[in-house]
């Protein structure tokens, strides 16, 4: 099947937006990826940091990230989702593919690496981490301990099981569900 031509693009630049990028990305653009590389990879390796201690996989979740984003710029919709949070929920899915292992990608076929609902369609992390970033969950998260706080996020904001997050962390399994249990109660006392 022949694609269909893309319609003619303004030329892009430092001061282009996400999504005149996304645009350009989808039209076939180079320039206008490697923009928005310069722009988000940074900010997605200091998160994704956050949440995996290992360079190597963390900048191959961005690599991966950043190859989606060529393959699938056409998808990106100026009107849903604002295109940071768009590229973190692909850079946070493809950690999570990553600390699964290669048995997971085994299993994953080209149709399920990126379907057009989650990728149109705001995700449940999406609103989640908007109401982390901007809601009462926020400062409450950021009283609590390191260890308690980075469960809450491997698990509740990454998706990640708790055996996961538990290899993720370098912490029994075991250890890593009390801690769960106490992070749960003390938010719970955080927000009330």
């Amino acid at each position: 099947m022949r694609r269909k031509p893309h319609p003619p693009v303004d030329p892009v630049g430092e001061q282009s937006s996400d999504a005149e990028l996304l645009r350009a990305v989808a039209a076939g653009q180079t320039a206008a990826l490697r923009l928005l590389h310069h722009r988000h990879a940074p900010w997605l390796r200091a998160r994704l940091r956050r949440r995996c201690a290992d360079p190597d996989v963390v900048d191959a979740a961005i690599q991966d990230t950043f190859v989606a984003v060529w393959r699938d710029a056409r998808r990106y919709t100026a009107t849903g989702s604002d295109a940071a949070a768009w590229i973190w929920t692909i850079a946070i899915r493809r950690l999570v593919s990553a600390l699964r292992g290669p048995a997971h990608r085994w299993l994953s076929g080209p149709a399920e690496e990126s379907p057009d609902d989650v990728l149109v369609t705001p995700s449940a992390e999406e609103l989640v981490l908007l109401g982390v970033e901007h809601g009462a969950l926020g400062p409450a998260l950021n009283r609590l301990s390191p260890e308690l706080r980075s469960l809450i996020e491997a698990t509740a904001l990454d998706g990640l099981t708790v055996r996961e997050a538990a290899a993720l962390l370098g912490i029994p399994e075991g250890t890593a569900k009390t801690r769960l249990m106490r992070a749960r109660a003390r938010l719970r006392e955080l927000l009330t």
